[in-house]
């Protein structure tokens, strides 16, 4: 099998890697449809995350289920699954309550930009679509994996309701999509911070009802101003950087829900800050899983298209012209197809 192996800062490599095998009673054999990059691949790739040897990559996922461990029951050999990007039994107190990225047996995803995945878990890890989908599905369904369920996840968090006016920090994957489940939550106005004129394209076309290029002083003043002084009811966080997360905290109402997912990078919070600005805050690592029941039923539908979000598609050995548009911003998300 080959597959995507990162070995430093902007030297990705598509190379034979051992194909995988059940390990354990409680695995699942994926035979790939699609997989791509996620904005979290880029800061390994960009060496912000430094890395001590070659790394396979890759945590978002989909495709046919080839071979399962004997303790296997609810997926089957030949049904089409998706899966989060932590494995979780979905039984322990943490999933229990919808929290299954804290899940006490966790394991993280990190090998799926190859053409088979081990998948740990699989009874609480994978969930089936009602049958094998067409091809114009599978990108859509592959944002479940990860960008659109976190993009769920923290308008949920964000407490995003019928009537909210909600403000949406970062114009990446996990952004737009933050704006296309505002939308779908019955927000009324959705207010998207963006520079970009291709994304701000997109997030008008998934429901943003405003733009604000502005950032910091200056971008909480234009939202200021758009909601007459009061703030937004629901602020979604989804950069992961101390200026986005100030900017996110001080464009939250009193009162105001706002959530953080962007993966933190230098993120420090003052305590006075937060007390003077009583807001409610809600975030961390999307329990994926929670949402992949109720989303897959969307996607089949086609209630939502989130797979709008690839705006480049490569086959898999291609891998690292992936990597090299996303880091450049010419490309939005990369879908990959082995």
């Amino acid at each position: 099998m080959r597959g995507a192996v990162l070995y430093g800062p902007g030297d990705v490599r598509f190379e034979e890697r051992e194909t995988p095998r059940i390990s354990q009673p409680t695995d699942a054999i994926v035979r790939l449809s699609a997989t791509c990059i996620c904005g979290s691949d880029l800061w390994p790739y960009r060496g912000i995350n430094p890395i001590t040897q070659p790394r396979p990559m890759g945590h978002e996922y989909c495709g046919i289920v080839e071979e399962t461990g004997g303790a296997v029951t609810t997926v089957k050999c030949g049904q089409f699954v998706i899966g989060s990007f932590f494995a979780s039994d979905n039984s322990c107190p943490n999933c229990q309550i919808g929290y299954q990225s804290s899940c006490q047996r966790r394991e993280f995803i990190s090998t799926a930009q190859a053409s088979f995945l081990r998948v740990p878990l699989a009874d609480g890890t994978l969930v089936n679509t009602p049958e094998v989908p067409p091809a114009n599905l599978i990108p859509s369904l592959l944002t479940l994996s990860d960008v659109m369920g976190t993009g769920w996840f923290a308008a949920a968090a964000a407490n995003v309701g019928p009537g909210s006016t909600t403000v949406v920090v970062g114009d990446g994957a996990v952004g737009l999509l933050g704006v296309l489940a505002a939308k779908q939550r019955g927000a009324a106005r959705i207010i998207t911070m963006s520079q970009h004129e291709g994304r701000q394209r997109l997030a008008r076309d998934f429901g943003a009802t405003d733009i604000v290029a502005e950032r910091g002083d200056d971008g909480v003043d234009h939202i200021n101003e758009l909601t007459r002084g009061i703030g937004a009811d629901s602020v979604l966080e989804c950069v992961g950087t101390q200026k986005a997360m100030m900017q996110a905290i001080r464009c939250t109402r009193r009162g105001g829900y706002m959530s953080y997912v962007g993966l933190p990078h230098g993120i420090e919070l003052s305590g006075d800050a937060l007390f003077s600005a009583q807001i409610h805050l809600h975030g961390g690592m999307a329990p994926v899983r929670r949402f992949l029941p109720d989303l897959i039923k969307l996607v089949w539908n086609e209630a939502i298209t989130p797979g709008k979000v690839f705006d480049l598609t490569l086959r898999l050995e291609r891998v690292a012209e992936g990597y090299k548009a996303m880091d450049e911003r010419r490309a939005i998300k990369t879908l990959l197809v082995p």
